[in-house]
């Protein structure tokens, strides 16, 4: 079976708001193998929301629509998809009597356009609401001919997650002929998606059985590899029988193979290894701190460090020689390395690292062009350092440089 998602809101048209709804119902579908194959997002406008509705209902199986159950003017999801299916709404009176009950119970009176809220499709069935005052839809019938099942949910994520996961999924996983679905991800760090994909190419496509999806993000590459078959087993076979010919093919360069972070790794690593890491950072600000941090039990190997944007700084926190600053400038190899090794002897840890360089948008220049990083790495056998020129703007150049040190660590400590 096959799906669509409507979100529905002009908000979500706006650079200020994102459809995160879409992100999750697609994950609780595909763990159903529920194949999503559209998604739109379609502003408060009755008009454009019923000829989305019409178009989903003619080709998908499963759709399901969030956002614009609310009690105002621009709430009008019910009333689309009504006009879509050519059904009437009918006002609930137990919704309508739980609603002015809900409001009573916090000493408030009801306003007259809550009701709205107590309108029912016919032939549907009404999803309650834990959380909110916005009861959902179900409804499952034949459309020009051909099965259908419609949800219409609440926008608000807890609201929205709650319900689906208590109504909607046990009706679906009543309806949806049984998966057997396989499925592996593979993620390497700091390696170009062409490079990636010319390596593997010509492995997984003599898997015709098993989809292969490469995703790029800032610094990272994801493989995920997803097998359908009549047995679970058979699946697992499959996904296991390509997954191993990739490993041997990428080898170390691949630092996850059950989803976890680099993040994740590099505490793992440090931890097995009984080792400690401190850091020194210009251009990304403590952004390195943060994405350490962001493990628990970090306490256990990460001792800290300092953000050190001036070279004076650098010179008092760091043990960067002004003399050194001086003859090769903040943004240097030679800077980034005595960064790595001073922060490293001042916190008496295991390794250091040092990152210095220009992440924008202004201060670069042509022997120094914006994107211009240096990363180092200090340890007990000595020091690397890393020059890269990262594009993109400030955001993406420091996660980036991030990127490019954590993979240093866990190479390190492979």
């Amino acid at each position: 079976m096959n799906a669509e998602i409507i979100a529905v809101g002009s908000e979500l048209l706006t650079p200020h708001r994102q459809d995160t709804n879409s992100l999750y119902l697609t994950e609780q579908l595909n763990d159903l193998g529920v194949e999503v194959r559209f998604k739109c997002i379609v502003g408060d406008d009755r008009e454009g929301l019923t000829a989305a509705a019409k178009l989903a209902m003619r080709r998908s199986d499963i759709i399901i629509v969030s956002g614009g159950l609310g009690p105002t003017e621009d709430d009008l999801t019910r009333e689309a998809v009504a006009d879509a299916l050519g059904l009437e709404l009918r006002r609930d009176p137990e919704i309508a009597a739980k609603l002015e009950e809900r409001f009573a119970k916090r000493g408030m009176k009801m306003s007259a356009n809550n009701a709205k809220q107590a309108d029912v499709l016919t032939s549907a069935a009404a999803l309650p609401n834990s959380l909110g005052t916005a009861p959902g839809q179900w409804i499952g019938g034949k459309y020009d001919g051909q099965e259908r099942l419609l949800m219409l949910l609440p926008g608000p994520p807890y609201e929205m997650k709650a319900m689906f996961e208590a109504e909607c999924i046990p009706r679906l996983r009543a309806r949806v002929p049984v998966q057997h679905i396989a499925t592996r991800t593979f993620k390497m760090a700091m390696m170009p998606e062409s490079q990636v994909d010319a390596r593997v190419a010509p492995i997984y496509k003599t898997y015709t059985d098993v989809e292969t999806t490469i995703l790029a993000g800032a610094g990272e590459i994801q493989l995920h590899l997803r097998c359908r078959k009549d047995s679970q087993p058979e699946a697992e076979a499959r996904v296991e029988e390509l997954s191993e010919k990739i490993e041997d093919e990428l080898a170390d360069s691949i630092f996850s193979r059950k989803g976890e972070t680099i993040e994740q790794i590099v505490s793992y690593l440090l931890q097995m290894r009984s080792m400690t890491l401190a850091v020194a950072e210009s251009c990304t600000g403590g952004l390195l701190a943060e994405r350490i941090t962001s493990i628990g039990g970090s306490s256990r190997y990460f001792l800290g460090g300092a953000v050190v944007y001036s070279n004076e700084l650098k010179t008092q926190f760091a043990n960067v020689p002004k003399a050194l600053i001086d003859q090769h400038g903040a943004v240097s190899r030679e800077v980034a390395s005595a960064m790595a090794e001073g922060i490293r002897k001042r916190c008496v840890s295991s390794y250091g690292v040092g990152i210095t360089g220009v992440a924008g948008p202004g201060g670069g220049s042509e022997q120094k062009p914006v994107g211009l990083v240096y990363i180092a790495l200090a340890g007990e056998e000595g020091t690397q350092v890393v020059e890269r020129n990262f594009p993109g703007d400030r955001k993406r150049i420091r996660q980036f440089a991030t990127q490019q040190a954590l993979e240093m660590i866990r190479r390190a400590l492979l």
